[in-house]
């Protein structure tokens, strides 16, 4: 099993105890992404905010030479279920079909100020 991403720290600098992702070889699997850059949670709403989201996905799962299609299964959580209409309309347009399975769920999030987390496993083939 090989790690993917840095080591995570809380806004307070406390590390926490996971990976940002594991690759099993076939299998990619990525713990909840948040709209962070550079630390901070992105300025904006839900579009933005689900923008930079699936672009650290993106970038976890090139770390692992896959992309958005190897995707199988994804799950969302939103802090408002108001939120949904605009984070689908997003997913929409960043997933391909066939889309993956996916759950969403309204949930508080740790990070404050985050709107949105996903956490995906992808699937590739081996050579």
């Amino acid at each position: 099993m090989k790690t993917l991403g840095n080591q995570i720290a809380l806004p307070d600098g406390t590390i926490v105890p996971f990976s940002a992702g594991v690759d099993l070889g076939d299998m990619v699997i990525l713990s909840g992404q948040l709209p962070l850059k550079g630390g901070a949670v992105v300025a904006g709403g839900i579009v933005e905010q689900t923008h930079a989201v699936i672009d650290n996905i993106e970038d976890l799962l090139a770390s692992a030479s896959c992309t958005l299609g190897d995707v199988v299964k994804a799950t969302i959580w939103l802090t408002d279920g108001g939120n949904f209409a605009g984070f689908n309309s997003v997913y929409g347009e960043r997933f391909a079909q066939p889309y993956p399975a996916r759950s969403t769920v309204v949930s508080g999030l740790l990070f404050p100020g985050a709107l949105i987390e996903i956490e995906v496993m992808a699937r590739r083939s081996l050579p």
